[in-house]
This record gives C-alpha cells, sequence and structure tokens, in this order.
C-alpha cells in the first residue's frame, strides 16, 4: 500500500516528448512526492516540467550522467523523508501502473527490481540483439559471484527501502551506475526480488554517447564498473 512517505524519483535528458504523459500516469496511480531530474536537457522539457504543480525538479545545468541523476535523486527523496523510493524511466517504456506492485514487494525485500526477461513479462518490440548480449553476459557476471538469480541486470524500474539507500554507497556517474548499485547491495547482505515488468523496446538507435555504442567498449565499462566495486575498501 502507498505511503505519504513514498517517493518517485525519474532522470530525464531530452523527453520532452513523453515526459508530461509519464508523468500523468504516475500521478494516476501514485499521490507521494515525484522528484525529476532534468539532466542537463536541451529541448523542451524544462518547460514542460516548470508548467506542473505537482512535481519537484532538480535540474542539472549541463549532462552529468544516468548515475549521477538517479544518486541526487535519491538524496533528494531522503531528504523529503522517504521511506521507500521508486525509480523508472521517462521515456516511455516502464509503465507506471506497476508502481503499487514494486511497493509492495518492499514488505518482504530491501530492492524491488524490474525485469523484462521473466517469463511473465510482456514484450512489445524487438531489443537490438546486441543490447540483450550485454545484458545476458553482465547479467551472469553478477550471479556468479552474488548466487542470485537475477535475469536484467540494467531496468530503471525500481523500488527500494530508504534503509537500503542508505548503506550503499554510489558514486559512478555513467550507465554503470546499476552495476556499483549491486556490488553494494550484495556486500551489504540486502534481500533483492525481481518483478516482471513490460519489454517496451521503440529506441533501438538511442545512443549511449561517449565511446559506448560499440557494444563490447560497453560491456568492458560495466564490468570494469562491477568489479571497481566488488573491490572497494571501506
Amino acid at each position: 500500500m502507498e505511503s505519504s512517505s513514498d517517493a518517485v524519483v525519474l532522470p530525464v535528458y531530452n523527453e520532452g516528448g513523453t515526459v508530461g504523459s509519464v508523468l500523468d500516469a504516475v500521478r494516476a496511480v501514485f499521490s507521494g512526492a515525484i522528484i525529476v531530474v532534468d539532466d542537463g536537457s536541451a529541448d523542451e522539457t524544462a518547460s514542460v516540467l516548470a508548467a506542473r504543480d505537482d512535481i519537484q525538479v532538480l535540474t542539472h545545468a549541463v549532462n552529468l550522467g544516468y548515475g549521477r541523476s538517479l544518486i541526487d535523486g535519491f538524496a533528494a527523496a531522503l531528504a523529503t523523508g522517504a521511506s521507500r523510493v521508486v525509480t523508472m524511466d521517462c521515456d516511455g517504456q516502464h509503465e507506471p501502473a506497476h508502481i503499487p506492485e514494486f511497493l509492495a514487494e518492499l514488505g518482504e525485500c530491501d530492492i524491488a527490481s524490474g525485469s523484462r526477461y521473466l517469463p511473465d513479462s510482456p514484450v512489445d518490440g524487438l531489443a537490438p540483439p546486441s543490447r540483450q548480449d550485454v545484458n545476458r553476459r553482465v547479467t551472469a557476471a553478477i550471479n556468479t559471484v552474488t548466487g542470485w538469480s537475477l535475469t536484467d541486470a540494467f531496468c530503471g524500474f525500481k523500488a527500494y527501502r530508504a534503509s537500503a539507500l542508505e548503506v550503499m554507497r554510489l558514486t559512478e556517474p555513467g550507465y554503470g551506475m546499476p552495476l556499483e548499485l549491486w556490488a553494494e547491495a550484495f556486500r551489504a547482505g540486502l534481500c533483492v526480488v525481481e518483478l516482471p515488468v513490460d519489454r517496451i523496446y521503440f529506441d533501438g538507435d538511442r545512443s549511449f554517447g561517449q565511446d559506448l555504442d560499440d557494444p563490447e567498449r560497453r560491456l568492458g565499462y560495466y564490468l570494469r564498473v562491477w568489479e571497481r566495486s566488488l573491490a572497494r575498501e571501506y
């Protein structure tokens, strides 16, 4: 059941065409705090967000990265006193109707993570084979170390207990931040569960920036983040 102390965090970068409808869909099922992190968007995103009075907006003057956006969003959510935090993307590929299900799972576990590859995950569109391959290889690397049975290392639709966020040290600013998160969750002994979410793809040509559009380079970057995070000493 939703609580007044719950928060939803949405990182946004140049998603002016979808962010308004996504926020409407979130608000239809969620009455708590909605925190949008605009990561230096250069399109109409800022004006769409400015027209709303039902959200909190954090703005990066320049693009700092997906990981940095989530880290800043987590900090803002915890500052509101949130006891549970949901994250999801604003590109229309996550279905906000699942938010109550994710929150409910936190009664048993610390992190509820969406998976587009469970048997019950509906499919709408085809994921580029190279992206599926990278996800599969990284997910296998995580499971080998942790003994978990994850099926999707990269789904951005997640829910966290605030206590889980408070014990993880997250610093990676780029797309590899989920690997740091999994390493921190493992080291902290957190309970993780996966929930099926829709596998919606209509952005097969999306760029990861810098030199990460090459699948092997992207894989190498992800594995470096994973291994570095596991080896971190406190």
